[in-house]
């Protein structure tokens, strides 16, 4: 089994990464492969509407950077972990680029990324963690992924890279959600061919305008 993580951050080794490093390492003890993708530092531009993926259905997005990559490496994976630090209680402008790109591709091949493991994390130095985790788990909800827990919301705090080692409390909240990711992962892969997954239902589209 291997995780795909997406460190959001435009610093590669901050407490995004220690956050990330965290959850990772209870994975690891677990048995399953990890991989971070620093994608926080790149030059990713935001969607254009262009409708390309939807007409061309190739699972890739026409502006051909880090995302499309990120999209393979993400199917082929059985769980994904998003860590994005709080730029003004929101996720990071490039990470925002990142997963508008990659969902968005992903829903229209086929929902790619279905019922897979998936969970977010978010550092911040006081305030707007929770509209960022939030707003991270609108990724996963719309792909009817599964998301482990921990004991209370996984955002943790620090200001300087490394800081977050001392947010006790937040510590806790990675390690029991690296805990929880690594048994969901192992409920999914041990159940494929025992319990049968629901089919997948076509998108129902409306509007309100009458």
């Amino acid at each position: 089994m291997k995780v795909i993580a997406i460190n959001g951050s435009p610093k590669k080794d901050g407490n995004t990464y220690h956050a990330l490093n965290m959850v990772i390492n209870e994975l690891k003890n677990e048995g399953i492969e990890t991989e971070i993708l620093h994608i926080g530092n790149k030059a990713i531009r935001g969607c254009t509407a262009c409708g390309a993926c939807i007409k061309n259905k190739n699972e890739k997005c026409i502006i051909d950077d880090e995302v499309n990559e990120a999209i393979q490496k993400i199917k082929e994976a059985d769980g994904l972990l998003l860590g994005s630090p709080v730029h003004y209680s929101a996720i990071g402008g490039t990470m925002k680029s990142f997963l508008d790109r990659v969902f968005y591709v992903a829903g229209v091949n086929g929902s790619l990324f279905r019922h897979k493991v998936g969970a977010a994390v978010v550092a911040v130095r006081r305030s707007g963690g929770l509209p960022t985790f939030d707003q991270l788990n609108n990724f996963l909800n719309y792909s009817e992924m599964i998301i482990p827990t921990s004991n209370y919301w996984n955002v943790i705090h620090g200001t300087t890279p490394g800081e977050a080692l001392k947010d006790e409390e937040g510590v806790q909240i990675m390690r029991i959600l690296g805990k929880n990711m690594a048994w969901a992962l192992k409920l999914v892969e041990n159940g494929k061919d025992k319990v049968k997954a629901p089919e997948k239902e076509a998108k129902q589209f409306m509007h309100f305008i009458r």
